[in-house]
């Protein structure tokens, strides 16, 4: 086994990625068979590693417990973790995750359980989509005292835009493949956020919950609050 890697043959896993990055590598479960998961996972956790596994549905999961018997499965995000001890959650580290719509959830729990695991501090609002302003409104003060912003919107993709007009934060927006037939698959509510008028909103790809809570960890982390 090479110091920095390991390769399984399929798979090279990357045991030098804590230290560039301050996080394990991380399993992506799609395209994968079980039995692959399982071996990627364990050499993750041989190398004193924590598992993160996202897009895991439930037989991906019960390779990994097979093999460590710790794992947890996170049904709605299709996440796999598997942790020595949660990381400590830093007060000043809150990440608000702003939901659109119930159908949207995955997305947003993805977003939720991979900035849990990362060590923020996560604040759930969901169902406040731009049908039902009032909602969002309702919960406005909360939302201003987050560090950073996660926004979830599936359909027309207008959250974002909403909320970048009334805080002062960060936003991350993400755009999910939640919609009918003009919606293609997320990709109207992708070009809502990108030529968003509301400044301050960066946008990551469609469905790519593990991606925004990624970059709040970088942006939270720059500020010295981790």
């Amino acid at each position: 086994m090479n110091k920095h890697y390991e390769d399984l043959g399929f798979a090279k896993v990357d045991h030098h990625r804590m230290k560039r990055k301050g996080f394990p590598e991380v399993i992506y479960c799609q395209g994968k068979t079980p039995a692959q998961i399982a071996k990627i996972a364990k050499s993750i956790v041989k190398n004193k590693h924590d598992v993160l596994a996202t897009r895991a549905d439930k037989k991906a999961y019960q390779a990994i417990k097979k093999v460590l018997k710790k794992a947890k499965y996170y049904e709605v995000a299709r996440i796999v973790t598997v942790q020595k001890e949660p990381r400590r959650l830093v007060s000043g580290s809150l990440a608000s995750i702003i939901t659109a719509g119930t159908a949207d959830l995955p997305v947003s729990e993805e977003a939720a359980v991979t900035a849990e695991f990362l060590g923020l501090k996560v604040e759930r609002i969901h169902d406040v989509g731009v049908s039902g302003i009032h909602r969002l409104l309702k919960n406005l003060k909360k939302i201003k005292k987050a560090k950073v912003l996660i926004v979830v919107a599936g359909m027309e993709g207008a959250l974002p835009s909403v909320v970048g007009g009334l805080v002062d934060q960060p936003i991350i927006a993400v755009p999910t493949s939640i919609g009918y037939g003009a919606n293609f698959k997320g990709l109207s509510a992708l070009l809502t956020m990108m030529n968003s008028c509301a400044p301050g909103v960066a946008v990551v790809n469609i469905d790519n919950g593990f991606g925004a809570a990624v970059m709040a960890y970088y942006i939270i982390k720059c500020s010295g609050e981790l």
